[in-house]
Order: structure tokens, then C-alpha cells, then sequence
């Protein structure tokens, strides 16, 4: 399944945008410049917080992109990764006027967490994302930290393929992003660093 293509606005936030857009007129039309002014500075912030910018992926096939803009705020090791045991975790905080869209880390088939068994994901939710990738790596995104209760929104389904730095989701103003990669993985980034979504590499899977 293909991404979602936008020329700059995510397709959930264009209401918004055309709703500011026509205010701006109708105040410009009726009413004083205050009022312009103030819908003007309606639709400014509007397209910032939906704005979709393609992104130039890299050409790295075994390479982790990140999902979102912001800056990297902890890397760890997670003793209980959401399908394996040990796991690299890298925590993303999201940076508010950034693309409002998630990108998908890596090229893979989106799995279904609900099918695993037991308590190993009993920390997780289903706004967590599992990838599959053609080499059998499982990389999962999952985030947290709703602004007003909205959780992000996915438009790809379980089997959909996806590639890396594909669209994938609309992040609705959440706060943080962390990945969980393999073990095996080398990671690329440090905390503190700025990343931008679909561009920078955050680390590398191992060679099958």
C-alpha cells in the first residue's frame, strides 16, 4: 500500500487549513484587520502543525530511519522488548511543529501484535507499529504521550507492505516516538541529537 500523497498538508489537517483559509477572506471582505490578522495567525499555525513534507529517503536498505522530527532524548537497552527479549530502545521527543506525519522506519510487512502470545507485550498498546522485514528483522515504533487524549492514527493495515520512510500515520501532536531495533543492530544517533523524519538514519539492521 502506498503512502498517502500530500504536496505539503496531511490530508487530515487540510478541513482545518481551508476552514482558516476562508476565514481569513470573509474577515478581510466584512470585517477589520484585527480580525484578518487574528485568522491569518490561525492558518499560519494550522499549516505548520499540518504540514507534510516529502522527504528525500536515503538509499541505506538495511537502515533505520526515523519516524518522526525531534530530538533524541534516551538510548537504551530494553531488557523485555515487545518480541524478543533484550532490545535497543530509542526514545524520540517529537518536536510539536514538525511533519505531522510518521514515517516508517524501515521496508517490511506491517505484523499484528494482537497475535502474540503470552505476557510480552503486555506494556504495549495497539498504537504500536510492527514491522517484518524481508530479512526477518522485527523493528517496532510505538508512541506515547497524548496531547488531549488523541492517540496517533494509522492508515496502513495488518499485510500492507510498506517502505522505508513510507508515510504511515498521523502523529495528532504526541509527544514521543521510541523504536525498538534488534539487539544485533548498530545504532547511529546520539542523545541530544535532531533528527528529521524519513531522512536521518537512527541505526542499521545486521546483514541476514
Amino acid at each position: 500500500m502506498k503512502g498517502r500523497r500530500n504536496p505539503f498538508i496531511a490530508r487530515e489537517g487540510i478541513p482545518f487549513v481551508l476552514v482558516a483559509a476562508v476565514a481569513v477572506g470573509l474577515a478581510l471582505r466584512y470585517l477589520d484587520i484585527a480580525f484578518a490578522v487574528a485568522a491569518a495567525s490561525l492558518l499560519f499555525v494550522f499549516v505548520l502543525i499540518f504540514r507534510d513534507p516529502r522527504r528525500a529517503v536515503p538509499a541505506s536498505p538495511l537502515g533505520v530511519v526515523s519516524p518522526v522530527d525531534g530530538r533524541v532524548v534516551d538510548i537504551d537497552l530494553a531488557d523485555k522488548g515487545v518480541l524478543q527479549g533484550e532490545a535497543h530502545r530509542v526514545k524520540i521527543r517529537i518536536d510539536s511543529f514538525g511533519t505531522y506525519t510518521a514515517r516508517a522506519p524501515v521496508e517490511g510487512k506491517i505484523m499484528d501484535l494482537r497475535s502474540v502470545e503470552g505476557d510480552k507485550i503486555a506494556d504495549y498498546n495497539t498504537n504500536a507499529l510492527w514491522i517484518r522485514t524481508d530479512e526477518n528483522h522485527d523493528v517496532v515504533l510505538q508512541f506515547h504521550g497524548y496531547r488531549f487524549g488523541l492517540a496517533p492514527q494509522s492508515f496502513i493495515r495488518f499485510g500492507d507492505r510498506v517502505g522505508q520512510g513510507q508515510r504511515c500515520a498521523y502523529l495528532r501532536l504526541t509527544r514521543f516516538a521510541e523504536l525498538h531495533l534488534p539487539i544485533d543492530s548498530k545504532i547511529l544517533v546520539k542523545p541530544g541529537q535532531i533528527v528529521v523524519a524519513g531522512t536521518d538514519l537512527i541505526g542499521k539492521v545486521s546483514h541476514p
